[in-house]
């Protein structure tokens, strides 16, 4: 092949990987390590328990609760910064932590049952 061959094919290279850089958009080039991500984590609802009954979590995170107890539970914390409607079998509630801080809960119907979120 010849040096303007080559040059050619190294051309057709850099601009097949430019078209690959827009197309993935500018987030990708400016993307900030530092920059927290959304995130969700979950707590299942069975045999009159939340599992896991303590969760630590960053700032930001949506917990979601779901029900897969055969009988109705609620989702209460003990500052009441949320509540859950009663929840039947295979219901979700979810909260979002926008402070830190540990967040106490327990369901109001079976008050017994108890959890806890750590905020950081």
């Amino acid at each position: 092949m010849s040096g303007r061959g080559v040059w050619i094919l190294v051309w057709a290279a850099l601009m097949i990987a430019a078209g690959v850089v827009l197309v993935s958009g500018p987030k990708t080039l400016a993307a900030n390590p530092g920059q927290a991500q959304a995130s969700s984590a979950e707590v299942k609802i069975d045999n009159f328990s939340f599992g896991p009954t303590a969760i630590t979590v960053a700032v930001g995170t949506t917990v979601t609760w779901t029900n897969r107890d055969d009988i109705p539970h609620t989702v209460v914390s003990d500052d009441k910064a949320f509540k859950s409607k009663v929840l039947d079998t295979d219901e979700k509630f979810s909260f979002t932590f926008t402070k830190p801080g540990t967040y106490g809960y327990f369901c109001s119907i079976h008050p017994k049952m108890t959890g806890k979120v750590v905020v950081q």
